[in-house]
């Protein structure tokens, strides 16, 4: 009796003990994250103007309100479109040129200084600088496209005129220059991701497919890739994360337009709440969009939720 009485004492000391270490970022957590989502919560049932004192209580009105929005209903469709552009495009990207670094040649020390080069830029920098890459006067791919003697493109790509069109100014174009420059730019954490990934497979396993007979694509697909997982399911939540919150690069390159061709979530939440004054309707669209980053992790997290190797054990 006098044994089990010590050990629960024991326990509860020791549970103590690792209260007092993890209850400040508990406490951190709550004041910054859960009341502030609390708070966005209730304002979300309100018609707001942000700056009077009067709130006029609607209950599920803005939400009924988002549901029969096709403003945001297409900007929504643009989130998830550029969610599978660089989710497809950042992998691929990440692994080829990750594995292009592993060597030791010219080309793959090049590649090694130059690869976070956007990283460390300013987001408004990189904003204005495609901004003069796709000027249609004098940008970049505009002069490319003349200088290789084309001076029109196919009818699905440009304007009806059959001309090169004004390449951010152009519905049609607008969204893939969109999708372009920030593929572009968040390129670099991904390489530096499987980069890391890859410099993590020992040389001992590499060795033993070359043994087997596995060279190649098939070494990379059976072997390579597989062992990939954990690198794969973080860079997975960090594109939805990244893209899901996608809002200074588009805002500054085409604000949302044109005919709200490059719109999404967020630049349409700063139309509701800075341009027409509707508080209450922007922040029940920031906590859908919150929700919509939240299920898209949830099941990723699900599909990654055991490795390979833990599969086949």
């Amino acid at each position: 009796m006098q044994r089990a009485h010590t050990s629960r004492s024991r326990r509860a000391s020791r549970n103590l003990f690792i209260l007092s270490f993890i209850s400040p970022a508990i406490l951190l957590y709550a004041v910054f994250v859960v009341w502030p989502l609390l708070q966005s919560f209730q304002i979300s049932l309100y018609r707001w103007h942000g700056l009077s004192k009067y709130k006029q209580f609607v209950g599920v009105q803005n939400y009924k309100k988002l549901a029969q929005d096709d403003a945001f209903k297409r900007s929504l469709e643009h989130n998830l479109a550029l969610l599978l552009i660089i989710l497809v495009g950042a992998l691929v990207i990440g692994v080829l040129l990750a594995h292009a670094m592993q060597g030791t040649g010219k080309m793959a020390k090049l590649l090694r200084s130059i690869y976070l080069f956007p990283q460390v830029m300013s987001l408004v920098v990189v904003a204005i600088l495609w901004q003069f890459i796709f000027d249609p006067n004098w940008g970049l791919v505009t002069s490319g496209l003349k200088a290789v003697g084309l001076s029109k493109l196919p009818a699905w790509l440009h304007s009806p005129r059959n001309e090169i069109p004004a390449w951010l100014g152009d519905p049609h174009t607008a969204f893939g220059c969109v999708a372009i420059a920030f593929l572009w730019y968040v390129a670099g954490f991904y390489i530096m991701l499987f980069s890391a990934g890859l410099r993590g497979i020992s040389a001992e396993v590499q060795e033993a497919a070359e043994l087997d007979g596995a060279l190649g694509w098939r070494r990379f697909w059976k072997v390579t890739w597989p062992m990939l997982w954990s690198i794969k399911r973080v860079a997975v939540v960090y594109v939805v994360i990244n893209v899901m919150n996608a809002f200074a690069l588009i805002k500054i390159m085409t604000d949302g337009g044109p005919d709200r061709s490059t719109e999404v979530m967020l630049t349409y939440l700063y139309e509701q709440a800075f341009k027409n004054s509707q508080y209450g309707y922007a922040t029940a669209l920031a906590l859908v969009n919150f929700v919509v980053a939240m299920l898209l992790s949830v099941i990723i997290l699900f599909i990654y939720r055991k490795s390979p190797e833990a599969a086949r054990a």
